[in-house]
């Protein structure tokens, strides 16, 4: 009887202490498990409802699913990737033209200022000759000629609007420079392969001019030389 009667307390004991450590455990266990479902459910959240973007700060060669810029530039077809790398390759061509738009425009104030200089003194001829005669020894006279335009060699100030719209131009090519190195910053290979591309396609079409001459105004180093 005293047996029975210890068993049967025993046993009470066992299944309060099992009833009262239950709670606490699936209690640990709901703790412990809360973060990883709100972290997964933001991750979520934050890649535009449940679609997975696959994004990697390490060279990688992702095509459908990856994202670029913003949650709405998500690759989700083969298709779209292509017209992606297309957009990329026009990108970069542009920022080309937007340079040769610059210095193209350099030249055209230069040309413009050199025409009202040679308005304003019209007695001048088109170009101005110094004679120097050398005696060298025993040697014959010999006549050293120096040819010099109107506009060569003097310097000036664009107006306001000129400066502005050469303000304009830098300002293009600063942002579409800048929106290229976020791009590149995705280590995405096939995104980058397009970039070399398009610096190059945009080379040969926009820097296919005549070199050698006197340095203009617009021969400078390109201020985004960030990309290229």
């Amino acid at each position: 009887m005293d047996m029975s009667s210890m068993s049967t307390s025993a046993t009470g004991m066992d299944m309060s202490m099992s009833m009262s450590m239950s709670p606490s455990t699936s209690a640990t266990g709901t703790a412990a498990g809360a973060p990883a479902t709100t972290s997964s459910s933001m991750g979520g959240m934050g890649m535009g409802g449940g679609s997975s973007c696959k994004i990697s700060m390490l060279w990688n060669w992702y095509t459908v699913d990856a994202c670029f810029i913003s949650r709405t530039w998500h690759i989700t077809s083969g298709g779209m990737f292509a017209g992606s790398c297309i957009g990329v390759i026009l990108l970069v061509c542009s920022l080309e033209f937007l340079r040769r738009l610059g210095k193209e425009y350099d030249r055209y104030l230069v040309r413009q200022f050199e025409r009202q200089s040679s308005e304003r003194t019209p007695t001048e001829s088109s170009d101005e000759t110094l004679n120097a005669t050398h005696h060298a020894g025993g040697a014959k006279d010999g006549a050293v000629t120096v040819t010099r335009g109107i506009g060569q060699g003097r310097t000036f100030k664009p107006n306001v609007l000129q400066q502005f719209i050469r303000a304009l131009l830098h300002m293009l090519q600063f942002g579409v420079a800048y929106f290229i190195m976020l791009l590149a910053m995705y280590y995405n290979g096939y995104i980058i392969i397009c970039i070399l591309i398009g610096a190059l396609i945009g080379s040969f079409i926009f820097n296919w001019e005549a070199l050698g001459g006197w340095p203009g105004p617009g021969d400078v180093k390109d201020p985004t030389v960030c990309c290229g």
